[in-house]
């Protein structure tokens, strides 16, 4: 489908990949990986035509279309989520234009047999296929499953897009690009800024999609439930193998291995061969030998191991002084940003040694109960630190905190005191900042670049309690695993606020759930708690199909028939039977008063919804669903009454 021919692309004259080939073919799942710094966007870009080739060729279908989602872009603001998700369907809208005008066209003729008519039924026709094919006739319902699949509730839809933050902006363009539907999405690290909800929604969307994916990922887990093949880029080449991630790294390492054993089997030979040679060479009786020996080592195609980058970084953290068993230790915790309520009413304790995670979706609390714990932000209620204990953070916001215009080296040196002065350079080559790089200015640095060095920060002192809010989110696959075992390593206290499950499987033994501004604690691992989320996803869905409303049926489920036969008895039951006939006709009258009450409760609310200030008024959402619940209760019920009125009024 998309073919990848010998590209090259440099920089300062340096190549970043050099002559690489590949195809892209229909229905491929492909994770591209790499090192940061590798040249996987940058591949991405070219495939897009965003970033210029220096030498080869990139050959895209004129009918193939490409979903492409950037790690950075801008969403202008001016318009709702859905106003903006919708913005997506732009042909949809164009070919709904065309439809109309070819409709007034076609009712306007009678030359029903001529060719201009056919050709307008034709195109007519056309067109409605292909917006039936785009789903451009039910795209607001659409929008509305894919932006719920990403963690947007009902009542964001109507918000501006300016009041979201950068990740929940990234959210809605990746919606556009699923709406979209394209042939090929191409997806740089597309779960950064998704929790663990809006990671396996998307994975079960992509593994079911009928086009091809490219996908750049540092999230192991997600790679391997997705991608059935993997690109690496590796100082400046690729290598294809057709395998999900984890098994691509089992079928690299056996083909290095079988490339050593070939090389150095090779390599003996040339030396034998070569022995041989210099002790023969200048005897007669052996001239032939020589000669032949010669000829051999000229046609012997050199076997070349594959050269690896085993740059990374290494470190390990300081022993953590010991604190009191109880670390933290909440009662009644309540948080709010002004009348929205983040956290209310949440007990916590976490004792010495603890090593837990906060899971959930984004905006229920996770990093705000962190920054309550840290001593950022104030708060209802009680919460208090143990004895002795000294708290490490990672923010999640590491490129507001650095000083954009210090030096790598300033930022270290900076916080460093003492003896700890004398190890900024080691530490920072231990974080794979050496030479030059540590006079870079910080605002120079990638994302990646940028989390290293907020991490190499919390080498400086020991600490008894660390809490990282999202370290891996720009961190590659090895540096994650290196972090993951120096967190095993570490002997101190651990809190984790991660979506990423390969990273936390292992390293936390109890995981807390952020949802409807509580807290709920699983003791076991993310696996552990993730089978307990479906178990209880499907308990859940039980128990609402058995609290949903049941019909108000009391008034007529006693109504039994009665049949006539004959004689006095069949006077009584004629009474009988008219009586239960006017109780029916008394049901099916109070229904309908009732269905007329509520429809226009529901109008004047719908009236109040519309106006901007109502917009994120959760009480009057609430009132909404319940009304509507109820007008749907009520409909059951007049529907069954009015059945029944009409079966014995037709028996009378």
């Amino acid at each position: 489908m998309v073919s990848i021919n010998n590209v090259t692309v440099s920089f300062s004259g340096t190549d970043l990949f050099n002559d690489i080939s590949f195809v892209i073919n229909p229905k491929d799942r492909i994770g591209l990986t790499g090192k940061n710094g590798a040249g996987k966007s940058t591949l991405l870009k070219t495939i897009v035509g965003i970033q210029p080739i220096d030498k080869g060729s990139v050959t895209i279908p004129s009918d193939c279309t490409i979903g492409y989602l950037p790690q950075q872009m801008d969403l202008p603001d001016g318009k709702t989520v859905i106003e903006e998700a919708l913005t997506c369907f732009e042909d949809a809208v164009k070919l709904e234009e065309e439809i109309s005008e070819l409709n007034n066209q076609i009712a306007n003729r009678t030359d029903y047999e001529s060719d201009e008519y056919m050709k307008l039924i034709h195109r007519l026709t056309e067109c409605s296929e292909q917006l039936d094919l785009i789903g451009g006739s039910k795209r607001e319902a659409e929008a509305e499953v894919v932006l719920k699949g990403l963690g947007f509730k009902q009542d964001d839809f109507k918000r501006q897009t300016a009041e979201f933050s950068g990740g929940w902006k990234m959210r809605i363009i990746l919606a556009k690009c699923i709406l979209r539907k394209p042939k090929l999405f191409l997806l740089d690290e597309p779960t950064n800024h998704l929790d663990i909800e809006s990671i396996t929604w998307l994975e079960d969307y992509l593994k079911d999609y009928p086009g091809a994916v490219v996908l750049i990922s540092h999230d192991r887990a997600f790679l391997d439930n997705v991608t059935k093949r993997t690109v690496e880029i590796s100082l400046g080449k690729i290598y294809d193998y057709n395998a999900p991630y984890t098994k691509y790294l089992e079928l690299r390492k056996e083909r290095r291995q079988q490339q050593i054993s070939a090389y150095e089997n090779q390599q003996k030979l040339i030396q034998d061969t070569t022995d041989f040679i210099e002790r023969f060479r200048y005897k007669p009786t052996k001239s032939n030998q020589v000669q032949s020996r010669i000829k051999m080592l000229d046609k012997i195609e050199r076997i070349e191991v594959d050269l690896e980058d085993n740059s990374s970084i290494h470190f390990k953290f300081p022993p953590a002084p010991r604190s009191g068993q109880v670390v933290v230790k909440a009662d009644h915790v309540t948080k709010a940003f002004g009348d929205k309520v983040i956290l209310e009413d949440v007990d916590f304790v976490l004792e010495r040694g603890e090593k837990i995670a906060f899971v959930g979706r984004n905006g229920e609390g996770k990093t705000t109960f962190s920054r309550c714990i840290i001593g950022q932000l104030p708060y209802d209620g009680d919460l208090k630190l143990g004895y002795n204990v000294s708290i490490g953070y990672y923010a999640q916001n590491q490129d507001e905190l650095l000083d954009l215009n210090k030096t790598v080296f300033q930022t270290l040196d900076d916080i460093a005191t003492g003896d700890m002065r004398t190890k900024v350079r080691d530490i920072l080559g231990a974080f794979l900042f050496g030479g030059e790089d540590i006079d870079k200015k910080v605002k120079v640095l990638s994302g990646g670049e940028r989390a290293r060095l907020e991490m190499a920060k919390l080498l400086f002192e020991p600490y008894s309690l660390l809490v990282l809010d999202e370290p891996t989110n720009h961190l590659d696959i090895r540096s994650k695993d290196i972090l993951k075992k120096a967190l095993l390593a570490y002997d101190g206290t651990i809190i984790l606020v991660s979506h990423d499950r390969d990273f936390l499987n292992g390293l936390a033994d109890t995981v807390y759930e952020f949802r409807d501004k509580k807290i709920k604690q699983y003791k076991g691992d993310i696996n552990y708690f993730l089978e307990k989320k479906k178990l209880q996803s499907m308990k859940e869905f039980e128990a609402q199909k058995v609290q949903k409303p049941q019909l108000k049926t009391t008034e007529i489920d006693n109504i039994e028939p009665v049949v006539v036969q004959g004689g006095k008895e069949d006077y009584l039951a004629k009474k009988e039977k008219e009586k239960n006939l006017r109780k029916l006709k008394s049901a099916v009258e109070k229904c309908e008063q009732r269905i007329q009450i509520l429809e226009t409760q529901l109008h004047e609310i719908q009236k109040k919804l519309e106006l901007p200030e109502n917009q994120t008024d959760m009480q009057l959402f609430a009132q909404y669903d319940n009304i509507k619940a109820e007008l749907e209760q009520e409909m059951n019920y007049w529907e069954e009454a009015t059945i029944k009125f009409e079966e014995a009024n037709q028996n009378n």
